[in-house]
């Protein structure tokens, strides 16, 4: 066994930070994998829908905001909705997947993994996790939740 191949995890949260990359929301990148088997079916990024224009300083309506409640003035669609699409357009199911996210997933993101039959949350960096109603809504799931930190 080689000593420096890095676990599978940490494989598919590399993938992730580097599809973060691709972000166009200015306020915060975020990345997303979609796996099952051990194979990406699919990936996202947090930004403007297909034919939108990216945010700008000049254009971002939450750039100067800190409130989880204002997250409606978005334009943006989340990392972890648009790997869900992305699977939903090319016709690949979704139903016991895991989900690599560089962020864990906010309230919307959680019912819409719920839905799709996501099976398993890993991810990086922490966001909004006293919410008790997201946090039950996991539990009362099944989705199994763990949290891992690289080396970049």
């Amino acid at each position: 066994m080689n000593p420096d191949r890095i676990d599978i995890d940490t494989y598919f949260m590399k993938i992730a930070k580097l599809v973060s990359e691709r972000s166009t929301c200015i306020k915060q990148h975020v990345g997303a994998v979609l796996v099952k088997d051990k194979h990406i079916i699919a990936t996202g990024y947090n930004g403007a829908p297909r034919g939108i224009p990216h945010c700008t300083k000049e254009t971002c309506l939450r750039l100067n905001t800190k409130s989880l409640e204002e997250s409606h003035l978005c334009r943006g669609t989340h990392a972890e909705q648009n790997a869900i699409i992305q699977a939903a357009y090319h016709g690949t199911p979704t139903v016991g997947s895991v989900i690599y996210t560089t962020h864990f997933p906010c309230m919307s993101c959680v019912k819409i993994l719920i839905n799709a039959g996501v099976e398993g949350i890993v991810y990086e960096k922490e966001y909004d996790m006293d919410n008790k109603l997201k946090m039950d809504l996991l539990n009362n799931a099944g989705i199994r939740i763990r949290q891992i930190k690289t080396k970049d």
